[in-house]
């Protein structure tokens, strides 16, 4: 594994484990798909660090169950602005 790549899997892992950021949120930080996020995590990860790898699944299996009540609540504030238009 080249150095860069294995230096963002420890700070992209940081990250989501330290702000509880999504795989989205942390795309956007560090400018990469959410696609690299993805692999740098379920892959890259447990061959580095098993233990935070650990640490890093939890805090994405709690986003991907919270995910629905985020989407709701994103459309629930599109609907309220879009009556606040009228």
């Amino acid at each position: 594994m080249k150095d860069y790549i294995y230096q963002r899997v420890l700070e992209v892992s940081d990250y989501i484990y330290e702000t509880k950021a999504t795989v989205r949120q942390a795309a956007k930080v560090f400018g990469v798909s959410k696609s690299t996020i993805h692999k740098d995590i379920t892959e890259r990860l447990s061959k580095i660090d098993g233990q935070l790898a650990d640490r890093v699944k939890e805090v994405l299996e709690y986003n991907k169950a919270e995910r629905h009540i985020r989407g709701g609540e994103a459309t629930k504030r599109k609907y309220m602005s879009e009556n606040d238009a009228d």
